[in-house]
């Protein structure tokens, strides 16, 4: 037989193939059919032609054709009994892209910040060929290569990925596929710094967290020591307090592994508390006292010293002091000194303390005594010195009174003796110190001398934390005992890191240093190799120095 049809058909429209044979045996056994196709879509007529103009048999196979029977074949058969003879048709049928897929690479396991993510655009079918390939992320235009290449995965790649084939007649759109990165990071609400009571919520999040079918587990982290674990990816404040301050981070698991936080620091602010006033009275080389105020707060407060209402000192602005004046600010301490005191000294002498979110104030009453402390050789001394406390009262000469010594408002000894003795003062023994009188006419309490013993550095206490997630946080921390305070400078090899006083900043944008009274703190962020090595912390003041080293490891 002999088959008529056009090369190529389009895909929904119908077509018409004939089947034919130069011949017609009637009353015959030759049959003449097609074979192959789908009778739900196709009709088939048959036409026999036989006169003097041409004799034929015909049959036409009408079919609405799909991309799915493109390459297919068809027969036209004629048969005779067991003879048969046959023409094959291979269909070309003309389709949009069909059955677009996106492969993922790789295709299991978790897939984290920085890895590498191939998704390749997968064609089941197209006639004519493919012409080109459009991607998109979330709806937005992001390539257009058939094989879409990711590297250095960032948290901003999570998304729903699809891609568009297109050849000659139209475009064919694959089912999106969700590209699902790992990585967990912690945010705080409101904010990462907070007013003391504030209800607080820091969230430990990897992308697409609602989407995730499967369980997750969040372990917390407080400054590198283990809080809670379980299913809840909030750790909840309903009032922060100034304790919870400090470095939070978590790790999220999930069945194919797991991921750490970068550490992120929740700072607490909080009004003054009440203040510590403390008053000495000391008579070495002419009557002294001493007003010295102390404070809690953050931020740091502003601190003002009055006597019966007139302001004396402030660590902030300078006002005007009398020749028989010292002061002393540091953060959060102011220190008074009153010279040559007389009677007019007495009286009730008040702290006020203050910051954004408020203030708080402490009063003490000041009353010059009779009964003196003197301290020899001085009421300052290095480590070592002979020293001798001498009470001077005003007892009944007719008897021997009794002396009783108190050190920081306790109790030391009590004897007839008018003197303490400390053959060799140690930095453990400074401290406020008073001695009582007592008489037959009565008794009298000296006003509280403080004893400053100046020695060198202790060794210093060295320590590290190494944020464990890529080494992206490291705090080295300094801190020392001594008095006066010491420089503290930490060293790597013969590299200065960094140090309290006296040198540069830190050129490294990567660290951050905090300086305190004999404490140093050095955070370096995303730490690398090159970071690694023996640090040294060398501690010195006018008594002597000290160091220690650590082994910091990435």
């Amino acid at each position: 037989p002999s088959v008529t049809s056009n090369e190529e058909q389009t895909e929904g429209q119908r077509s018409t193939l004939q089947c034919s044979t130069p011949y017609v045996c009637p009353g015959g056994d030759i049959v003449l059919r097609w074979e192959g196709y789908d009778p739900r879509v196709s009709e088939v007529s048959d036409r026999v032609q036989l006169d003097t103009s041409w004799v034929s048999h015909q049959v036409n196979l009408t079919s609405s054709l799909s991309w799915k029977d493109h390459s297919k074949k068809l027969l036209c058969e004629v048969s005779d009994g067991s003879k048969r003879a046959s023409t094959e048709v291979v269909l070309r049928v003309r389709h949009t892209p069909k059955d677009v897929q996106v492969s993922l690479s790789p295709s299991s396991g978790n897939i984290g910040v920085g890895d590498t993510v191939t998704l390749s655009c997968q064609v089941g079918s197209s006639h004519p060929p493919v012409s080109g390939y459009h991607w998109y992320k979330d709806g937005v235009a992001v390539g257009t290569e058939r094989v879409l290449a990711l590297r250095g995965v960032r948290r901003e790649d999570h998304g729903r990925y699809h891609c568009e084939a297109q050849n000659a007649l139209g475009a064919g759109v694959s089912p999106p596929v969700t590209l699902r990165v790992f990585s967990a990071e912690i945010s705080a609400s409101p904010a990462a710094e907070v007013l003391e009571g504030t209800a607080t919520t820091l969230s430990c999040d990897v992308p697409g967290r609602e989407g995730h079918t499967e369980e997750l587990t969040y372990t917390w982290y407080k400054n590198s020591a283990w809080l809670k674990e379980g299913p809840a990816h909030t750790l909840l404040f309903p009032a922060v307090a100034a304790g919870d301050a400090g470095y939070y981070s978590c790790q999220v698991t999930n069945s194919q592994g797991s991921d750490t936080a970068q550490a992120i620091s929740l700072s607490v602010t909080y009004p003054p508390r009440i203040p510590t006033l403390t008053l000495f009275q000391e008579t070495q080389g002419g009557r002294l006292v001493i007003v010295r105020c102390t404070v809690d707060s953050h931020p740091p407060a502003t601190l003002a010293i009055d006597h019966d209402g007139a302001v004396l000192a402030t660590s902030g602005a300078q006002v005007a002091l009398g020749q028989r004046l010292g002061v002393t600010a540091s953060r959060n301490s102011l220190r008074l000194e009153i010279r040559d005191v007389g009677p007019g000294d007495s009286g009730k002498y008040g702290c006020t303390a203050s910051n954004v979110h408020g203030n708080a104030s402490a009063t003490k009453v000041l009353v010059t005594r009779a009964t003196e402390l003197r301290i020899q050789p001085s009421a300052e001394v290095p480590e070592g010195t002979a020293v001798t406390l001498t009470c001077v009262g005003t007892g009944d000469t007719a008897e021997e009174p009794l002396y009783t010594w108190y050190r920081n408002s306790r109790r030391l000894q009590e004897s007839s003796s008018p003197t303490l003795e400390f053959p060799s003062i140690r930095g453990d023994d400074a401290g406020a110190f008073q001695c009582e009188v007592r008489s037959r006419n009565g008794s009298d309490t000296s006003e509280a001398v403080p004893l400053r013993v100046l020695y060198p550095p202790r060794k210093p206490a060295l320590s590290s934390f190494l944020q464990t997630r890529g080494g992206r946080l490291g705090i080295i921390q300094c801190s020392v005992e001594s008095d006066p305070e010491s420089n503290l400078t930490l060293r790597r090899g013969d590299d200065v890191v960094a140090c309290s006083q006296g040198c540069p900043q830190a050129t490294d944008p990567r660290v951050h240093v905090t300086r305190s009274y004999n404490s140093l703190k050095v955070e370096i962020q995303d730490v690398v190799v090159e970071d690694e090595g023996i640090y040294v912390c060398h501690a010195g003041n006018s008594q002597g120095s000290a160091s220690a080293t650590v082994d910091f490891q990435a």
